[in-house]
């Protein structure tokens, strides 16, 4: 069994940024995955109000995952002892978790999580966390990542965050939540528009666009700190911040020569290499997962379409050539496929790419999609779409079965993006 002692710099950061309160995002889950894995997560032991708060998050990731089919889990106490495998079985459960939570003193608490495979009836797994009563969510969303990844293979995504931004009368504000909309927390607030966020690859800062200077400048943003710095802020527009995966570049979009064109620059603001050049809009860049390829929409063929280009500078292949509409490239992290927006019959939708055989599936019903962001294990993807007009995130599995909605009360949330795995 492993003590794991949560970071306070992940669990706490976000309240360092602005100690303010504002609106949640919703959450409304619809659809269900195919094939998902039967588990029961039994209550945790312990005191109840803490105990109580574990339990119902690790449910709800899992849940809203799509790859679990949640089986009730009355009778299994703690994680102390075996549970009840002939009973479970017969529920249809494959997996149990239990657990349970212990006051250690000093306001922290351990927390331990069990789980058994129901069907050979032995222990797939013994973790313990140490956390204070602040980290209670975050040492669910822990617990949940630990069984998605023993029982899936890959690594969960709940200890994960996401970026967005909320536009109410005369204000915008970039914020970070949890993967599931709660613990929102404002990094910057403008009366100017702030677009484009992008997460560092290690989480610990965002890059951004903002208008606060009555142009287009590209910031980066330490959240940890909250402080910042000026990326880019040449001649004419400086927008759509990309980072390379070994994040001390980003490629930017930057007019100062004429046109929109694609740069690399230093993270720290200093350097400016032109990547390509084009007679027509080259923007939204991306880099592949591998850092080969940069992807981007360009205007070059004389409609909007998606294009890569060697990160190093070279000749252009164009990846789109069905419609005469394909903007916002989203290369997946596993480099395998793209997700994008398209237009279809007047509508704007969020399509997937197998890149190997160009093969496209729509994964959304809606019509006016925007700013795909896949989630780090490439299972869910984020945007932002319209609903009842007004500005809504919303995610939906990577095979389209699994569709969910964030939204804020009485305000628009667009420009999402979904941030790295926890270190």
């Amino acid at each position: 069994m492993k003590i794991k002692f949560l970071p306070l710099a992940f669990a706490l950061g976000l309240g360092l940024i602005i100690p303010t309160a504002h609106a949640q995002l919703r959450v409304e889950i619809t659809g269900a995955g195919a094939n998902r894995l039967p588990v029961a997560i039994a209550d945790f032991a312990g005191e109840r109000a803490i105990s109580q708060a574990i339990t119902s998050v690790v449910r709800a990731d899992l849940d809203r995952s799509g790859m679990f089919r949640l089986i009730d889990g009355a009778g299994v106490l703690s994680d102390k002892a075996n549970p009840p495998f002939a009973d479970l079985k017969q529920r249809g459960a494959d997996a149990v978790a239990a657990g349970s939570t212990t006051e250690t003193g000093n306001g922290r608490f351990e927390t331990r999580m069990r789980l058994f495979d129901v069907i050979k009836q032995n222990t797939l797994d013994m973790e313990a966390y140490v956390h204070t009563s602040t980290q209670l969510r975050a040492t669910a969303h822990r617990i949940a990542d630990t069984i998605y990844e023993k029982l899936i293979g890959e690594p969960g995504m709940f200890s994960t965050r996401i970026a967005y931004v909320v536009k109410s009368t005369g204000r915008y504000e970039l914020q970070i939540a949890d993967a599931d909309g709660a613990n929102a927390q404002p990094a910057l607030a403008s009366r100017e528009p702030i677009i484009s966020p992008a997460w560092s690859p290690d989480g610990s800062k965002l890059a951004y666009v903002s208008f606060e200077a009555k142009k287009p400048i590209v910031y980066v943003h330490d959240i940890a700190t909250a402080k910042r710095y000026v990326a880019a802020n040449f001649k004419g527009s400086n927008s759509a911040p990309a980072w390379a995966p070994d994040g001390k570049r980003l490629a930017v979009v930057l007019s100062k020569d004429g046109g929109s064109q694609l740069y690399i620059v230093n993270a720290n603001g200093s350097s400016a290499t032109r990547l390509a050049t084009s007679s027509g809009i080259d923007t939204e860049p991306r880099f592949s997962a591998d850092g080969q390829f940069i992807y981007f929409t360009s205007d070059r063929g004389g409609s909007p379409q998606i294009y890569r280009i060697p990160a190093t500078g070279g000749a252009t292949e164009r990846i789109t050539f069905d419609g005469s509409y394909n903007v916002t490239p989203r290369p997946s992290p596993d480099g395998k496929s793209m997700a994008y927006i398209t237009r279809t019959n007047g509508r704007f939708q969020l399509a997937l790419m197998d890149l190997a055989t160009k093969q496209t599936q729509l994964l959304t019903d809606s019509a006016k999609d925007e700013s795909p962001s896949f989630a780090p294990n490439g299972r869910m993807i984020l945007y932002a779409t319209e609903v009842g007009g007004r500005g809504v995130l919303a995610t939906v599995s990577s095979d389209g079965h699994v569709k969910q909605k964030l939204s804020v009360q009485a305000s628009d949330v667009r420009e999402p993006a979904w941030g790295p795995l926890a270190k």
